[in-house]
Order: structure tokens, then sequence, then C-alpha cells
């Protein structure tokens, strides 16, 4: 036997063993490989879905002025709408569809998770915040909007923070950030005052309106969309150092990993090319109904800085 032979194995056997051991190392080559396959296919359930059916199913807010809402047509409108019907097209171009029909879901604050995790919604872009506990169990897209939690109260409450509430009555739209954070506030602060919650935005400003409430904590965005709409809009004020900074994201199914690619990269792209900007523009400082209501509010530090560097990181 040559040098290079094992010692006691005949040549032809050594040269069958060796065979057999490059033939098993291929096999988990290529099993490793099935695998490495399989994880993007598991991970693209709902893109698998869209594709059989040419439909996606869009959650969207029903009063959550100027992102997501019914016009005076009952139509769904609003910055985060636009946005979510972007993506759709660049979803559409991904899968190389003809076509792609819009089912348009509504959903709630108290619902809106529910809806995304079971599967009843695809894609939900509106005013829903990222956060670490959201994040347990959905998966959020790169952030389009940046907002600070506040309080609108009339001008002639003689409310200026947080700290002003003792003894008044405080609205909440219930299942949001903002009922979590004024309840932690009212146990942290040792404040005395009562917390109503009501089922969405509109309810909680009419809530305030009527005079059922003293405050309404809310999303700055939200309680400028809100007095926006209101019969004498100078009545009402917004106020109070910002308890939190809050980032949106539209929300998707966990492990919908290559759905969420194509979002991000959509997001990023309308940051980039300055249509994102040109769309806040149209929601924010331009009338947005035939009767004129304008928010008048100018992107603010925080919103330019994420669409100049776009990010998926929740800010609490």
């Amino acid at each position: 036997m040559s040098g290079g032979s094992a010692p006691g194995w005949p040549l032809p056997a050594l040269l069958l063993l060796l065979g057999l051991r490059q033939a098993r190392r291929r096999m988990l080559a290529v099993a490793a490989l099935a695998l490495l396959g399989a994880a993007p296919a598991l991970a693209s359930e709902t893109l698998r879905k869209i594709q059989q059916t040419g439909t996606i199913t869009l959650g969207h807010r029903q009063s959550s002025v100027p992102f997501s809402y019914y016009d005076s047509r009952k139509q769904v409108v609003g910055y985060a709408h636009d946005l979510s019907t972007l993506i759709s097209q660049a979803i559409r171009r991904e899968l190389r569809l003809p076509a792609l029909t819009t089912k348009l879901v509504p959903v709630t604050a108290q619902n809106r998770i529910p809806m995304v995790v079971s599967g009843n919604v695809d894609l939900e872009c509106g005013s829903t915040t990222h956060n670490v506990e959201r994040a347990r169990q959905v998966l959020f897209s790169t952030s389009f909007f940046v907002i600070s939690t506040r309080l609108m109260v009339h001008r002639d409450a003689g409310i200026q923070d947080f700290r002003d509430l003792a003894g008044k009555r405080v609205v909440v739209t219930s299942g949001t950030t903002s009922e979590r954070l004024i309840r932690t506030f009212a146990e942290s602060s040792g404040l005395k005052f009562q917390i109503l919650a009501a089922r969405e935005h509109e309810e909680s400003f009419a809530a305030l309106e009527r005079g059922q409430a003293d405050a309404f904590m809310m999303d700055d965005a939200l309680l400028y969309g809100e007095r926006a709409k209101a019969q004498q809009p100078l009545d009402w004020i917004v106020v109070g150092q910002p308890m939190t900074r809050e980032a949106y994201g539209c929300m998707m199914r966990q492990g919908d990993l290559q759905l969420k690619r194509i979002v991000d990269q959509e997001i990023a792209r309308l940051m980039q090319s300055g249509e994102l900007l040109a769309l806040y523009r149209k929601w924010f400082e331009r009338p947005i109904t035939a009767k004129g209501l304008n928010l008048n509010w100018p992107p603010s530090q925080d919103v330019l800085e994420l669409f100049a560097h776009p990010n998926d990181r929740p800010l609490q």
C-alpha cells in the first residue's frame, strides 16, 4: 500500500469509503440548502396568500384624522392610507401581478393588533405606536411618523401641564398607549383625577367639547386633527410637556420577513425621494376637506430626522 493509504485498508475499499463520505457530505449540504430555502417560504405566508388570491387586506382606522379616516362620502382617506396604497403597489410589482385588489377592513384601537395576528388583516398602517410590548405580538415596518403625547384643553381651562389635572376629568381613547400612560402617571404622581375612556378619537373629543371632560390626552398629531374638525377650533389648545415621543409603523404578522422587506424598502424610497414629505404637506399643511379643514402643522424636527434617516426602532 502507498504511504497515503490508511493502515489495513485495501486501496479499492479505501476509495469506496472516501466516495461514501463525499456522497454523505453532498447529501448533508443539499439538505441544509433545502432547509435554508424553506425558511423564506415559511416567512412569506402572507405574500403567498396575496399572490394566490390577487387580493391584499388593509386595516384602516375610521377617525384617526389625518392618518386614516372616513371622509364625507364614507371613503377611506388620509396620510397613512395613501402610504398603504403606495406600499400595496410595491407589493404588486414585487409579485409581478398584473393587478391587485385591495380589501379595506375597519379596525379600532382595541382590535387592530388581534386582527393582524389572526390574519384577518395583512397590513395595517394607521396611528399605531411601535413599542417593545407590541413588537412581541406583531412585526413593525420602518417608522413613518413621530409624535408626542400631550393634552388638548379649552383655552380658558387653566390647564397648562399634566400636574394641573388634579381634581379634573381627562378622557383618552381606549386601547391606546395614552390610556396606559395616563393611568401610570396617576399612580406614580399621587394626583387625584378622573380618567374616562372612549372608543374612538372623535368620541373622546366630543366628550371634551360637551364639557364631560376637562382634557383629552392623545398623540399631538391626532389632537390637532380633532381640533381642526371642531366648530370653533381656536377655542382649543394643545398643552403640556410631552409625556413621551412615539413612532408610528405599519403592522404585519410575526415572521412575515419577506413582506417587511418590501414594505421597508418602499417606505425608505418614499422618504428619500421626497414623496413622503409631499404627502405630509398634503395632509398636514393644506386644506383636506371641502370645508377647508387645515391642520396647519409643519413637520417637526423628529419627523424630518426620521425621513432623512429611516429606521424601525421604537422610541419607547
